[in-house]
């Protein structure tokens, strides 16, 4: 952690009110701006999925030998806050959520309790439909989800099932289900959805830092 500020820009700031005391300090705020090959071209990068527990210094120091390169996993992955950004434990992830929806957050309605989580049934953040066409002949399929309002929900029947023949002979069966998605399920699968990341190979590793040197200079 150390090495990678000691490249960041310096600041002056104020030590106190009175605006005579300064002293350097290192810019966390600075940024920069990687050439989209590191990012952008499947060539330099594989795909790898966060293991639970697993934070980007464990990772680094799994796959590049160093938790220093913690950063280079961050700016893959175009990751600001590691806090919020970076998949969260489940353990964290259940002390945000119970936090961000306690019950007095929705004081006005009847909450539930699971395993000290506290989230209401009747606050839903979704609702939606979910389409899936199956070609008969073949058993491929499609499938797709639309968001719909609460009204649409109320006026959709629960589930519909159409089949079709087309000019050429093929069999399309429909169906159609809907469905709801409350705000506790919501931040599970935002928080899965962080774990596919982008790792630079080895290989890449002293291109990239270099040219990192050369941003922060």
């Amino acid at each position: 952690m150390a090495k990678f500020f000691n490249y960041f820009p310096k600041s002056l700031y104020y030590l106190n009110d009175d605006q005579v005391s300064l002293d350097a300090v290192t810019n966390l705020t600075f940024k920069t701006v990687f050439n989209n090959t590191f990012k952008e071209n499947s060539v330099v990068y594989y795909d790898y999925i966060v293991s639970e527990g697993e934070t980007p210094e464990i990772l680094a120091d799994k796959i590049y030998n160093s938790s220093e390169r913690h950063w280079i996993i961050l700016m893959m992955n175009n990751i600001i806050n590691p806090f919020l950004d970076w998949p969260m434990s489940y353990t964290s992830l259940n002390k945000y959520i119970d936090s961000k929806y306690s019950a007095n957050n929705y004081a006005d309605t009847a909450n539930t309790s699971v395993s000290g989580l506290y989230w209401s049934q009747s606050n839903i953040k979704e609702y939606f439909i979910k389409e899936k066409r199956t070609i008969l002949n073949t058993g491929e399929y499609s499938e797709k989800t639309i968001i719909i309002t609460s009204n649409d929900y109320a006026n959709t029947s629960p589930m519909t099932s159409n089949n079709y023949t087309l000019s050429d002979g093929t069999q399309i069966e429909l169906k159609t289900t809907r469905g709801t998605k409350n705000y506790y399920d919501y931040e599970i699968e935002k928080n899965e959805e962080k774990r596919k990341i982008k790792i630079l190979k080895q290989e890449f590793i002293p291109l990239m830092e270099k040219e990192f040197k050369n941003l922060t200079k």
